[in-house]
């Protein structure tokens, strides 16, 4: 667990590392490179590199935490991964349910294996739990129907990286939409129009946007204002948060 400089949480935590490439947008994973780089180092943690690896170590870790906090769920790996045995699952959720003086981000890419668990009654929803998809162009929006599907509380979606319009977009039902750009060595462009729609979007449907990142080779450079500001919005967080159980 560690503080975090991703601007729409906190601090990370990481019961499970490593995946795998399933669409466009993992093509330059931030994860897949920032692990290779900690195994070279030598941390036990990334000993497998970005090979996915359980650690029921650190499931106790937002117990010690007793300040509200706001942490990004395995910002290393996807909690979805389909070798993520569903009883892990389950003690992540459990954590998570436990603490309800915090807020857990979760996001995934595989939103049929997520669907399909909160069918059959496997996940426990409380209030403190956001529940995210990836959606980084076209093909891949039907990630955001299968959201709307379960019982998650607080829904959001990430498009980062932003490598293709949303012209369809439909955020009924959506609670948060966060849009940035690729970085890295080579990446693929932002359109400012793909951009601004989505800000419009968000605009006719009272949903709160956040801009990440304009990315690029120097992001730091290209910064994140949109239009002359930052975009900070996010969803309401309790009012009066719940004593840790």
């Amino acid at each position: 667990m560690a503080n975090s400089s991703i601007e729409w949480t906190e601090m990370t935590w990481n019961p499970a590392t490593g995946c795998n490439k399933i669409s466009a947008g993992c093509k330059f994973c931030y994860a897949e490179i920032f692990a290779k780089r900690l195994q070279a180092m030598g941390l036990h943690k990334y000993r497998n590199g970005f090979d996915l690896t359980l650690h029921p170590d650190v499931l106790d870790e937002p117990f010690k935490h007793k300040k509200s906090k706001v942490f990004f769920v395995n910002s290393m790996s996807d909690l979805f991964h389909k070798d993520v045995p569903l009883d892990f699952i389950k003690k992540v959720f459990d954590v998570m349910n436990r603490n309800p003086h915090h807020v857990f981000q979760v996001l995934t890419k595989r939103a049929e294996l997520l669907t399909c668990y909160d069918a059959a009654g496997w996940l426990h929803w409380s209030h403190n739990i956001w529940m995210g998809v990836s959606v980084e162009n076209e093909k891949v929006m039907n990630r955001i129907d299968l959201l709307k599907q379960t019982g998650a509380r607080v829904k959001f979606i990430s498009c980062e990286p932003l490598i293709g319009p949303l012209p369809d977009l439909d955020l009924q039902g959506i609670d948060w939409v966060i849009v940035g750009g690729e970085s890295g060595r080579k990446p693929r462009p932002m359109k400012p129009e793909w951009v601004t729609e989505i800000r419009e979007k968000c605009k006719h449907s009272n949903t709160p946007f956040f801009f990440k990142q304009w990315g690029g080779t120097n992001k730091k450079k290209a910064g994140r204002n949109l239009d002359g500001k930052t975009w900070d919005q996010m969803p309401e967080f309790p009012k009066l948060f719940e004593k840790a159980i």
